[in-house]
Parts: structure tokens; sequence; C-alpha cells
């Protein structure tokens, strides 16, 4: 498939979301689910910066974006005190 086709069946099935609506429920879940998943990602990335300092890096992946993002602040701390006592 050419780029040209698959950009214009996007565009294509946006027209066609903005004409007939999209359901509320599944996309206000799967817009919460993104901004907390990226929320987790900037807090993985500023622990990295900053516990580079003392030894700490928590690898940045779907799994510990997942955690940090949904469970905010006690993830983050859990998963910086699984790699600083376990690994």
């Amino acid at each position: 498939m050419s780029s040209v086709i698959v950009i214009s069946v996007i565009v294509g099935l946006i027209i066609l979301l903005l004409f007939i609506g999209a359901p509320a429920k599944p996309m206000r879940l799967i817009a919460t689910g993104t901004v907390k998943f990226g929320i987790g990602i900037l807090l993985l990335f500023f622990i990295n910066v900053i516990g580079g300092s003392f030894g700490l890096h928590i690898p940045i992946n779907l799994f510990t974006a997942a955690i940090s993002g949904f469970l905010g602040v006690f993830g983050l701390a859990s998963l910086a005190a699984i790699q600083w006592f376990i690994f």
C-alpha cells in the first residue's frame, strides 16, 4: 500500500467520525489512558534525570510507563525501590 492510500483512509475515517460521532464513553477512556501513559513517561524521564546522580535508572518501556502513569507517585516509588534494592 502506498502512503497516499493509507493517509487518505485515515483522513476519511476521521471525517466519518466527525459527521457520525464517536461513542463518548470509550473515547473518554482511551483519552484518559493515553494522558496517564504520557504522564508516566514524563515521571520516568524526570526520575532518571534526577536519579542519575545517585545511580538510579528505571528503563522507560510500556510496562514501567503504565505502572507509573496509572499508580502515580506510589507506582514510581515502587519501581524505584525495586530497582534500588533488588537489581
